[in-house]
């Protein structure tokens, strides 16, 4: 495939697919997954994750003219202003088929996708309600969820270890929301992210991520994630496109990490290395292949054809996915779970735009 046969099958069969099979039109929800063979969902439950990523998948649909996709928008937000909002200001974790609260707690790595999802969704619905929902979530994020020793709890109730990661979506979701809104707080959020990247989660002496913290942000010793990497300098490039400065040097050092560690000998980012580039996973998901589109869309060079032949085997012709390549090298059978969705379309998105 190349990147328009990417975005056909995007646009003509799963995004379609999706929105016939993987939303609940009657409980006005969200299905977690999708199996291979008969496409049904087994999950007992329902996640924030999901809700805010399909708010976003559907609204970039809804933008390029999928039939129904502003449909299944209106009945996301709507689902987050009435079931998932809760009195403080943040939005309950996960929730029971019939939409009552299973589990309680903050999470900062669900509320980034929030802002996300209400950023998308402008391409939808009235941006003043939007902005009300975005700016007071950012408050309460703020307010409730901001560390003494930098950065943001990982939870309410809080948890360790604390991690790079949702901080990296937080500053995802700042960037969609300064753009979306034309808030100034949300790019000068963005950037005290970026100035926490350079100080607590990247390692200098590696030029790699630190994906596990302390609770005073000490760095934790763990396998690194490739596809992260790639997160990064795509975020990295966005941030300074914004803000009218250069890509700093960071974005770099993290693809010379990938390109000297990251790949398995298909071609495929493998899961998981160590600090120093040892391998720890020889498995391969389908979301940092996702990711790695973006990073190499910016890269050019030979990451790019690379990049494309390593996505698209874990397509498949009626708009599913298969979830990971195992270490033998066959595919999974598992279900295709909803949240890979973002990332597909996201990754997608980019690299056709960009190209």
């Amino acid at each position: 495939m190349d990147i328009d046969d990417l975005w056909d099958w995007l646009r003509g069969r799963a995004w379609p697919f999706w929105l016939a099979h993987g939303i609940d039109w009657q409980a006005r929800a969200f299905h977690e997954h999708l199996t291979l063979e008969g496409a049904r969902c087994t999950a007992k439950f329902r996640r924030l994750r999901v809700l805010t990523r399909q708010i976003y998948s559907f609204s970039e649909a809804h933008r390029h003219g999928v039939p129904r996709a502003g449909e299944a928008v209106e009945l996301g937000i709507e689902f987050l202003r009435r079931r998932a909002r809760q009195p403080d200001g943040g939005y309950a974790w996960r929730f029971g088929l019939d939409g009552r609260v299973l589990d309680n707690r903050r999470d900062l790595y669900d509320h980034a996708f929030v802002l996300l999802a209400l950023s998308a969704a402008t391409a939808v619905l009235p941006q003043a309600p939007l902005r009300a929902m975005a700016l007071a979530l950012d408050d309460f994020i703020e307010q409730r969820m901001a560390h003494a020793a930098g950065g943001y709890l990982e939870s309410l109730p809080p948890a360790l270890p604390r991690r790079q990661n949702p901080h990296m979506h937080l500053l995802e979701a700042r960037l969609a929301a300064a753009e979306a809104f034309g808030e100034p707080r949300f790019l000068e959020g963005a950037t005290r992210l970026l100035a926490l990247f350079r100080a607590r989660f990247l390692d200098r002496g590696t030029g790699t991520l630190v994906e596990f913290l302390d609770d005073d942000l000490r760095p934790l010793p763990g396998a690194v994630e490739p596809g992260h990497h790639c997160e990064w300098i795509w975020l990295l490039h966005w941030h300074a496109r914004l803000t009218g400065g250069p890509v700093p040097p960071e974005a770099a050092r993290l693809a010379g990490f990938v390109a000297r560690f990251g790949r398995l000998p298909n071609g495929a980012l493998r899961d998981g290395v160590a600090p120093d580039g040892a391998p720890t996973s020889h498995e391969a998901r389908l979301w940092p292949q996702a990711e790695r589109l973006k990073s190499a869309t910016l890269l050019r060079g030979a990451e790019w054809p690379e990049a494309l032949a390593a996505l698209t085997p874990y397509l498949r012709a009626d708009g599913l996915w298969h979830e990971r390549r195992l270490a033998d090298g066959r595919l999974s059978e598992e279900p295709a779970p909803a949240s890979s969705l973002y990332h597909l379309s996201c990754g997608i998105l980019f690299a056709r735009a960009n190209r």
